[in-house]
C-alpha cells in the first residue's frame, strides 16, 4: 500500500500543478481573523465622527486582519505559482480586489477599502465551503479488505496468518459467515456465497469444488478448504479499490466559467488602469494626483465584488434545498454538471431494484391441497439461511408449521420428510424429469429475468415459484423522465443478459450492458464518454465504486455500501430515485441562475468602468453600487431555497 499511497500523492501533486485548482484548506485561522476583522469594521462604523483616526485604524485592521489570507497566501502566493509555470503574467481577481483595497486606503477612503475586502473574502469563504471540495478517500474500502486467513499447515492444523503472508498454492479453511480472505478455488466442501460486493447480484451463489471464490466476498453456512490461486495484489477486489484510487486521482474539475475568464479580464483591467493614470495627464490634461484618482477610482469600479459573490448564495440555496429533499451534493460544480449530462448509466441491483428477491409467480399442480403444499414449503424453508427463503416466506404463511428434518444440499436444494414422503425445493437443472407444462412456465418466466424453482414430491414436481428483483416504485417515471430530457439511459449490471433485458424492457431503458466486472463498468463509463459527453453514474455497491469515480457525476444509493457513498459526489438518501430527477430539476435552474447573476454582474462592472472613464463617479458611489449589485445577486441566489417541490 506504500506504493500506491506514494503513486497518489505524485498523481495529485501533477494535478494540482496542472489544473489551477487549489487545496484551499484555510484551517481555522484565517476564518478566525476574517471573523475579527468583521467585528472591527461593524464596531468602527459606530463611533463618533470625532475618533477619526481610531476609526480609519480599526478600517485599516479589519482590511488586514479579512484580507491577508486571500489577498496573500491565495491572491498573491497563486499568481506567483501560476505565472512561474506558465511563463506569462497569470493574476486572479484576488490581485485585483487586493489593488483596489489598497486604492481606497490610499485615498483615505479606507471604510471602502475594509469593505471591498470584506464582501469579496467573505464570498471567497463561503463558495470554498459550499463547494465542500470532495476529498473521498478510499477509507472504508480499506475496511472491507480481509486481513487474516485461516491456512492449513502440513500436519492438518489451521493457524491465523495475516493475508500478505500467502503466497500462491497455500490451503487455506473458510468458516460459516467467514469473509473469504483472497481469491482461489475450493477444494472440497460446498456453500453459499455472497458475492454482491464483487458483482452486485442480490442472491447468493452456490460453490462447491474446483469452483473460484473473491477476497472480500461472505462466505454463507457452509464450510470449506480453498487453494489460493493469487496474490492480494492481484485479486478481483484489489483491482477494484486500484481502480477506485487511480481513477480518483485522475479526475479534475472542469474549471468555472469565472476562473476560465478571470486572468483574462485582471490582466485588461490593470492595463486599463495604467493607461488611465499614464494617459490622463498627456491626452485629458489631467494632474498626476488627479489621474492617480481616476485609475483608483477605475480600479474600484472594476473589481468583480458581485461576480466574486454571483455563485454563493445560488450554491448554498441549492445545497440546501436538495439537503432538504434528501440530496446531499458535495459540490456545486457537480450539481452544475448533473444539469448537462447527455448520459446516464445506472446499476441494477438496489438501485433501480429494491436489491431482494420478491416472489412473482406461482403454480400448484391441481393435484395437490394448495394449503398442504404451502405449509411444507414455509417448513422447509424456515430452516434455510438464504435471501430466497425470505422472499417465500415473505410472500406465503403457513396454516400450521410442521416438524420436518431440513437437510440444504448445495445443487439439489433443500430436501425434507413428511409423513413419509421426500419434498425438495430445488433450481430446475437440478430436476431429471419435468413435464411438459412445467418446462414450459420455466422457459417463460426465465426469459422474463426471474429465477426459478421447483417444488418435488418423490422427485415429481408439483408446484413452481419464480423470484425476481423487481424495480423500485420511482424507477419508471425517474428513467422516463431523463429519455424526456434527451439523455440516454443504460443499465449496467453483473447479473445475466436476460436479467437486465428484461428489467430494462419494463423499465424503458435504452441500452443494456450484462455480465460486467467492477472494472469493465469503469471502462463501459469512460466509453460512454466519449460517445455522449458528460454522464453520470448512479450505483450502491462496492462493485459500482469505481464507475461513480470514473463518471462526470457519481450518484450513490443513501441505503447503499459505506463505499459508495464515500466515493460519490451526490447523495440520494431513501433509495428514492425521484429525488434524482428533483436534483436534476433544481440543478439545471441552478445554472439558469448563476448565469442571469454573471450577467448582471459584468453589466454593473461595465456601466461602473464607463461612468468611472467619464468621470462621472467617484469611489464612495463605486462601493454603493457594489453592494447594490452585490445584494441583487444574492437575493436572486436566495430564491433556489424553494425552488421545486417537496418530495
Amino acid at each position: 500500500m506504500e506504493n500506491s499511497h506514494e503513486g497518489r500523492k505524485q498523481s495529485q501533486e501533477k494535478n494540482h500543478e496542472e489544473s489551477h485548482e487549489h487545496d484551499h484548506n484555510h484551517g481555522k485561522g484565517p476564518i478566525v481573523f476574517y471573523l475579527i476583522g468583521l467585528s472591527l469594521y461593524i464596531g468602527a462604523l459606530f463611533l463618533s465622527n470625532e475618533n477619526v483616526f481610531l476609526t480609519n485604524l480599526l478600517f485599516l485592521t479589519a482590511l488586514i486582519l479579512a484580507g491577508y489570507h486571500v489577498i496573500l497566501n491565495e491572491g498573491i502566493a497563486e499568481t506567483i505559482e501560476n505565472t512561474k509555470r506558465a511563463k506569462k503574467f497569470i493574476p486572479n481577481s484576488h490581485i485585483l480586489m487586493g489593488l483596489a483595497a489598497i486604492g481606497a486606503s490610499l485615498l483615505g477612503e479606507f471604510n471602502e477599502g475594509a469593505l471591498l475586502i470584506l464582501i469579496f473574502s467573505g464570498a471567497h469563504f463561503l463558495e470554498d465551503y459550499a463547494e465542500g471540495r470532495s476529498k473521498s478517500e478510499i477509507s472504508s474500502l480499506l475496511k472491507m479488505n480481509p486481513t487474516t486467513a485461516r491456512r492449513l499447515t502440513s500436519d492438518g492444523n489451521t493457524e491465523v496468518v495475516d493475508v500478505k503472508e500467502l503466497e500462491i498454492g497455500d490451503h487455506l479453511k473458510v468458516l460459516n459467515g467467514d469473509q473469504v480472505p483472497i481469491d482461489g478455488i475450493i477444494l472440497s466442501g460446498s456453500t453459499s456465497i455472497d458475492e454482491s460486493s464483487i458483482s452486485g447480484e442480490s442472491i447468493p451463489k452456490e460453490k462447491t469444488k474446483d469452483d473460484e471464490v473473491f477476497a472480500s466476498t461472505i462466505n454463507g453456512a457452509g464450510t470449506f478448504t480453498m487453494e489460493v490461486t493469487k496474490t492480494t495484489k492481484n485479486t478481483v477486489f484489489s483491482k477494484i479499490l486500484e481502480l477506485v484510487n487511480q481513477n480518483q486521482n485522475n479526475r479534475t474539475k472542469a474549471a468555472s466559467i469565472i476562473q476560465t475568464f478571470e486572468p483574462k479580464y485582471v490582466n485588461v483591467v490593470l492595463l486599463l488602469v495604467l493607461l488611465v493614470i499614464l494617459l490622463g495627464p498627456i491626452l485629458l490634461d489631467w494632474t498626476w494626483g488627479q489621474s492617480i484618482y481616476r485609475g483608483l477610482v477605475l480600479l474600484v469600479a472594476a473589481s468583480p465584488c458581485a461576480l466574486a459573490a454571483a455563485t454563493v448564495s445560488v450554491t448554498l440555496s441549492t445545497t440546501s434545498n436538495l439537503a432538504k429533499k434528501g440530496v446531499l451534493s458535495k459540490g456545486s460544480s457537480y450539481l452544475s454538471n448533473l444539469a448537462k449530462i447527455k448520459a446516464i448509466a445506472f446499476d441494477k441491483t438496489g438501485t433501480l431494484t429494491h436489491g431482494k428477491p420478491e416472489v412473482t409467480n406461482h403454480y400448484f399442480s391441481d393435484s395437490v391441497n394448495e394449503d398442504d403444499l404451502i405449509d411444507i414449503i414455509v417448513s422447509l424453508e424456515k430452516k434455510a439461511n438464504h435471501p430466497l427463503a425470505d422472499a417465500i416466506l415473505r410472500k406465503f404463511e403457513a396454516k400450521q408449521l410442521l416438524e420436518i428434518e431440513v437437510t440444504n444440499q448445495i445443487g439439489k436444494g433443500l430436501t425434507g420428510m413428511y409423513e413419509g414422503k421426500n419434498y425438495r425445493i430445488g433450481k430446475p437443472t437440478s430436476f431429471e424429469t419435468v413435464s411438459a407444462e412445467y418446462s414450459k412456465l420455466n422457459t417463460d418466466w426465465a426469459t422474463q429475468g426471474k429465477t426459478v424453482v421447483y417444488v418435488a414430491e418423490e422427485e415429481k414436481v408439483i408446484g413452481i415459484l419464480a423470484l425476481m428483483d423487481t424495480p423500485s416504485e420511482h424507477a419508471k417515471t425517474t428513467i422516463d423522465y431523463f429519455k424526456k430530457q434527451g439523455v440516454h439511459t443504460t443499465l449496467i449490471t453483473g447479473d445475466s443478459k436476460m436479467t437486465g433485458e428484461a428489467v430494462a424492457r419494463e423499465l424503458g431503458i435504452d441500452e443494456v450492458i450484462a455480465n460486467v466486472l467492477p472494472e469493465d463498468k469503469s471502462v463501459i463509463i469512460n466509453k460512454q464518454k466519449e460517445k455522449y459527453g458528460m454522464i453520470a453514474m448512479v450505483g450502491d455497491g462496492v462493485n459500482d465504486a469505481p464507475a461513480l469515480v470514473s463518471a462526470d457525476v457519481g450518484i450513490a444509493m443513501g441505503d447503499g455500501t459505506d463505499v459508495a457513498v464515500e466515493v460519490s459526489d451526490l447523495v440520494i438518501m431513501q433509495n428514492n430515485l425521484s429525488k434524482l430527477v428533483q436534483a436534476h430539476i433544481i440543478s439545471t435552474q441552478m445554472n439558469r441562475v448563476t448565469w442571469q447573476n454573471i450577467l448582471f454582474s459584468m453589466a454593473v462592472v461595465v456601466f461602473l468602468v464607463t461612468i468611472s472613464l467619464l468621470g462621472l463617479t467617484d469611489i464612495s458611489l463605486s462601493v454603493i453600487l457594489h453592494e447594490g449589485s452585490t445584494l441583487v445577486v444574492i437575493l436572486n441566489g436566495l430564491r433556489l431555497l424553494k425552488y421545486g417541490k417537496s418530495a
